[in-house]
């Protein structure tokens, strides 16, 4: 019998998106289940483990074609039973502090309306057993009644934007970031970001992106070091910082390419 059974159920609904996570899927299932929550598996065709692991967990897995960022997350939503649903990737895990502050919410059944922006930690994986808990924080808005509002319907984009009217509300438990096994996975990952980024986003002017090209990338790495405070993370932090600015160069110098290709120049 699943051991989600075994938990008092609560009209919540966690998605989660998958491709060939068997290493960290049943883990992130795990402690969802803690909540009594319907769990459901977006899969884009996993050739390893996944889809299995999931399944003997507990969780529903509905195989979908990659379909984009923000749409893989409306097709989550689209299956989820209840109108309140928690967005979680294959690489996010609740914490015991996250865990109780959510079940407090559930505890009369659904809460009122309202946008709930969770506390998002890196867990690096070196050294081992260290949370980045004050440095390269983010807060992503994941809790929420679908019926309130939806994921972008984009292929790149994956956070909605919040109407002004709307003030989220922060949770304070740490929702663990598990986004990288060592450094060159991280520099894949960034790669890959800064291409889709660069397509998806409005073309900036060519002069500005030269000028982004020549004296931007100090500034993004500053940002990260300082006001993320990454520096706080020793020398992995630093390096750490030094990919992520480079992710955000990257971005500069792909938009730039699409003028020289739109012109017909193969020179930089």
């Amino acid at each position: 019998m699943p051991e989600s059974t075994t938990h008092k159920q609560i009209p919540l609904t966690c998605y989660i998106r998958t491709l060939n996570e068997a290493a960290r899927i049943g883990a992130v299932i795990q402690e969802v289940q803690k909540l009594g929550a319907e769990i459901i598996v977006i899969d884009s065709n996993s050739t390893d483990a996944t889809r299995q692991i999931a399944e003997d967990a507990g969780a529903t897995v509905i195989v979908k074609d990659w379909a984009g960022q923000g749409l893989q997350k409306r097709y989550g939503e689209d299956a989820a039973s209840h109108d309140w649903v928690l967005d979680l990737d294959a690489d996010e895990i609740i914490s015991e502090a996250l865990h109780q502050q959510i079940s407090e919410l559930f505890k009369d059944g659904e809460p009122q309306p309202a946008i709930y922006s969770l506390k998002l930690v890196t867990v690096p994986p070196f050294p081992k057993g260290a949370i980045w808990s004050d440095c390269n924080v983010a807060w992503r808005n994941k809790l929420y009644p679908k019926s309130l509002i939806r994921m972008p319907a984009h292929a790149v984009w994956d956070q909605f934007k919040v109407p002004k009217e709307i003030k989220p509300i922060k949770l304070s438990g740490a929702l663990e970031h598990y986004s990288f096994p060592n450094i060159a996975y991280q520099m894949g990952k960034m790669n890959s970001y800064s291409s889709d980024s660069a397509r998806e986003s409005k073309l900036k002017s060519k002069g500005l992106l030269q000028l982004r090209i020549v004296f931007g990338f100090p500034i993004y790495f500053a940002k990260k070091l300082l006001l993320a405070k990454m520096y706080k993370g020793g020398i992995y932090g630093f390096a750490c910082a030094a990919v992520i600015a480079l992710s955000r160069w990257l971005k500069d110098v792909k938009m730039y390419e699409m003028h020289l290709a739109k012109n017909g120049r193969n020179e930089l």
